[in-house]
């Protein structure tokens, strides 16, 4: 098992509000699967990478509040995280989280 693989609790800051969330992280080489939920759903992770070992870049296809795709990246470090959410016109928002299994 990679040390990125588990489930992350994870918040961003986003101009919602704090989106509590659950990232759940499967690797595979250089590649990733998964979920993340929260507040407004549950989404599959698609083109999951995995880069330096820890650090996860992945897009999420989201419908609520409004359809988008957001770009998402994040490094670990131990059992925490940290990395941002880009959701295009909108801006990038900080993310952070801890390991929760």
């Amino acid at each position: 098992m990679a040390t990125v693989d588990g489930t992350w609790d994870t918040l961003v800051k986003s101009p919602l509000g704090d989106q509590k969330g659950t990232l759940v992280v499967a690797s595979n080489g250089d590649s990733w699967t998964g979920t993340n939920t929260g507040q407004m759903g549950s989404v599959e992770i698609t083109d999951g990478t995995i880069e330096g070992g820890n650090t996860l870049k992945w897009k999420m296809n989201i419908t609520v509040p409004m359809p988008m795709t957001l770009d998402c990246s994040a490094t670990i470090d131990g059992d925490t995280l940290t990395g941002s959410v880009g959701a295009g016109a909108f801006g990038s928002f900080p993310m952070s989280g801890t390991r929760a299994a």
